[in-house]
């Protein structure tokens, strides 16, 4: 595999340390350069269309900007070990954004973690690692979660 570009998703889970460990590994085996991509899913929609309350609007401010901070940390990190990165924090439904980025940047890699859940889970519920697996084009790279 000549895996150029390497889509990373993470969630600041337990498992998140890994698929960046994972990520590191395969950017420094095959000179490749790292998208980091975190995906807020959107806010719920208040009566009325409005932004939400004050106090709703300045907590979700704040987690933003944490999350982003995060974000900025993890890019730090991996480029402190002389991988090219680059780190995206966008919003939306979370299968159909990895996907679309992972075209956009033309990645020939996704690396994603899997938190374990069962296959009743998943048929119930789905679970993003499951529909990135189904609708990539690409290689995908699955991190499961630490054994506790």
């Amino acid at each position: 595999m000549n895996a150029k570009t390497i889509l990373v998703a993470v969630d600041f889970s337990d498992v998140t340390q890994g698929v960046v460990d994972a990520a590191r590994s395969m950017a420094a085996a095959f000179g490749g350069r790292i998208i980091l991509l975190h995906v807020e899913e959107p806010e719920p929609d208040f009566v009325g269309f409005e932004a939400g309350p004050q106090p709703v609007r300045v907590n979700v401010a704040h987690e933003v900007r944490a999350t982003h901070r995060q974000l900025e940390g993890l890019k730090q990190t991996l480029g402190e070990g002389g991988v090219e990165v680059m780190a995206l924090h966008i919003q939306g439904p979370g299968v159909e954004k990895i996907l679309h980025e992972a075209q956009q940047q033309g990645a020939e890699l996704i690396v994603i973690g899997s938190h374990g859940h069962g296959a009743i889970y998943n048929l119930l519920v789905g679970g993003v690692t499951s529909g990135v697996l189904k609708g990539a084009t690409c290689p995908v790279l699955v991190v499961p979660a630490p054994r506790k």
